[in-house]
């Protein structure tokens, strides 16, 4: 009998399926918002609604980053403000470690926990905030599962 994924396991195959609608190729990122053991919004990387992606007009750059994409976390949280969804007292599952601007904007949101795959340029005040808020980071290191496969026992 296959062995049944632990939440974690399955709120980051999440993030990472996710992750496959990005639209910037400099890095694509999933993000999975979790209350209460249930999905409440997704996020990927991309440019903003009905307008041109990195994928079609290229990435607008300035200080080393792309400024045409909004961020899987914070499209996440918008996507929670445009339906009225509460982001207090919630998880969030990333495929890569958030940005300083993201880290501010989950704090501010409510969010009590986040699990990451990727350890993608930690800034160190993001760090900082997390832990004077006593938000646990956590880096997931179990399995990710390709579309199809299952684990065994």
């Amino acid at each position: 009998m296959a062995e049944r994924l632990s939440w974690q396991d399955y709120f980051m195959a999440n993030a990472e399926l996710i992750s496959k609608r990005s639209t910037c190729n400099r890095a694509y990122v999933g993000a999975v918002l979790v209350k209460d053991k249930r999905i409440i919004a997704t996020g990927y990387n991309g440019g903003v609604s009905a307008t041109a992606n990195c994928d079609d007009m290229g990435h607008e750059m300035e200080n080393g980053h792309c400024i045409r994409t909004v961020h899987a976390e914070m499209n996440a949280l918008i996507q929670c403000a445009k339906e009225g969804i509460s982001t207090a007292h919630t998880e969030l599952y990333v495929t890569h470690f958030p940005c300083i601007n993201c880290t501010k904007a989950l704090l501010q949101a409510g969010i009590e926990k986040i699990t990451y795959k990727a350890a993608y340029r930690p800034h160190p005040f993001a760090i900082q905030l997390l832990e004077q808020r006593q938000v646990p980071f956590i880096q997931h290191r179990g399995p990710v599962l390709a579309l199809g496969e299952a684990t065994e026992s």
